[in-house]
C-alpha cells in the first residue's frame, strides 16, 4: 500500500482511478532527452466506475510523477512481480498496478482496510481517515503552497473550479491575501 498512499497523497488521483490503473498507463522513465523533456507520468484514463470511464471527461488527464512516486512505483512493481511468482497459477494477470494478492482488482473495502492498518501505526485516528482523505490532503498542500484553484481543479480532474471550491472548501486557503497586501503597499500605515 506504500505506493498507493504515495500516489494518492502526491498526485491527488481518486481512489477509483488508482484502483483501475494499469501498468500500460504508467511511464516511469519519460523522455528526458526530448525537447522539451517529457517527465515520467501516469495516464488517468480509467476508473472502476461502471463502464470503466473516469468520473467526467475532464477527469481524463496525464499527471507528471515526481521522483518519490517513480521510486515507490518501481519498488511496488518489483514486489508485485515476486507476489505473482509466489501466487503461481492463482495469479490473474490483468496488468493492474494495485491488485489483490491474486492479481485481481481491489475493491474499496480492500483499500480502506489496508489504510486502517497503516494508520494504526501512526498518531492519526483510523476512524477519521478514508482513502479519500489523501486526495483532500493533496488539495490542502497545493492550496497552502499557493497553487491557484484553477490549477488544482485541473490536477484533480474537475470540470472547473466550482466543484473544487465546493467539495474542498475547507482545504482551500480561506484567506485571500493579495488585496490586503496590495492595499498595504498603496496606503501604508502610520509608523
Amino acid at each position: 500500500m506504500y505506493a498507493y498512499v504515495v500516489l494518492s497523497l502526491l498526485i491527488g488521483a481518486r481512489t477509483e482511478e488508482l484502483r483501475a490503473l494499469t501498468w500500460s498507463h504508467v511511464d516511469l522513465e519519460g523522455q528526458p532527452d526530448a525537447d522539451p523533456p517529457v517527465p515520467p507520468s501516469i495516464m488517468v484514463w480509467r476508473s472502476v466506475r461502471a463502464g470503466g470511464d473516469t468520473k467526467t471527461r475532464k477527469s481524463r488527464r496525464t499527471l507528471a510523477l515526481l521522483r518519490r512516486c517513480v521510486e515507490a512505483l518501481l519498488r511496488h512493481r518489483d514486489r508485485q512481480t515476486i507476489a505473482a511468482e509466489q501466487a503461481g497459477e492463482s495469479w490473474q494477470e490483468d496488468g493492474l498496478v494495485f491488485a489483490s494478492k491474486h492479481g485481481t482488482e481491489l475493491d474499496a473495502a480492500n483499500v480502506r482496510r489496508a489504510l486502517r492498518v497503516i494508520l494504526k501505526r501512526t498518531d492519526l485516528n483510523p476512524d477519521e481517515w478514508t482513502p479519500r482523505e489523501l486526495r483532500h490532503s493533496f488539495v490542502s498542500l497545493m492550496s497552502d503552497a499557493g497553487v491557484a484553484v484553477e490549477d488544482i481543479a485541473r490536477l484533480v480532474g474537475h470540470k472547473g473550479t466550482v466543484v473544487t471550491e465546493k467539495v474542498y472548501r475547507k482545504q482551500l486557503r480561506p484567506v485571500l491575501l493579495e488585496g490586503a497586501e496590495t492595499m498595504d503597499l498603496i496606503f501604508p500605515g502610520e509608523d
